[in-house]
């Protein structure tokens, strides 16, 4: 939400909101950073992937008129753009912004699509870290579908995170279970991403998504075959954010 009055540190707040709303629920936690003066104006960022429709779900109830940001990387699978179309029509979602790389930026380093082969961390900072910092760059915060579960790298996630002391990162599903994700669709009767059924249950760039065996962590396919887990949007300096930083702590 605007304020009247400047911001304090962003480590300050995100240790208060912690403390505050360590337990309570989800919703409760993201109708708060949607109208706590500690958060300030916020947006939440979807994939529109397998996932995403909690949360969108969830905006749609509380404000449909919550910023929603998109990044089209230009390399994602039809199904997702599709379906960006399809919920985003369906929840009347009424301020979705569709966030591209700059093409300049990609005739110069990628004008044939094909840096993913020999630097997929490049690659990523041009059609996904760099848009989405200049598309943030006028919010103080932002709401992320990031949840414990999903790797080992996320199990230490907070509701609230401090990025780079530059915003806030808001997690309302960071203690769901899978279970819980599955119930909420169902109950909601919320439309399910098409390529879930083919055996995606994480869906980034068509080049560098591959199904997921029976029994493998759902991000397996991921980069595959790659040291890679991470698009880059969730790291500060090169390293993931697993959650506030102590008290004093610099990042």
């Amino acid at each position: 939400m605007p304020l009247d009055t400047p911001l304090g540190p962003v480590q300050t707040r995100v240790n208060a909101l912690n403390d505050r709303y360590r337990h309570h629920s989800a919703t409760a936690v993201l109708e708060r950073a949607l109208n706590d003066s500690q958060v300030g104006k916020v947006a939440l960022v979807s994939s529109f992937g397998a996932e995403s429709v909690v949360l969108l779900h969830m905006i749609s109830l509380m404000d449909r008129k919550t910023p929603v940001l998109f990044l089209d990387t230009e390399m994602l699978f039809p199904e997702t753009l599709s379906y960006q179309e399809e919920v985003a029509e369906r929840l009347r979602l009424t301020d979705v912004r569709v966030i591209r790389p700059n093409r300049e930026e990609v005739f110069l380093k990628d004008n044939e699509g094909l840096l993913h082969q020999s630097d997929n961390n490049a690659c990523c900072a041009l059609r996904k870290t760099a848009p989405l910092n200049a598309a943030l760059a006028d919010f103080d915060a932002w709401i992320t579908g990031r949840k414990r579960f999903q790797s080992g790298q996320r199990a230490a996630l907070d509701f609230f995170e401090n990025e780079e002391n530059k915003r806030i990162k808001v997690n309302p599903l960071a203690h769901w279970t899978k279970d819980a994700v599955r119930e909420y669709m169902e109950e909601n009767r919320l439309p399910r991403h098409p390529l879930v059924s083919k055996g995606y249950p994480s869906i980034g760039c068509a080049p560098c998504t591959s199904p997921v065996e029976a029994g493998e962590d759902e991000r397996a396919g991921r980069w595959r075959n790659t040291e890679k887990t991470e698009c880059g949007i969730h790291f500060v300096d090169g390293r993931m954010v697993r959650g506030p930083l102590p008290q004093g702590a610099t990042q």
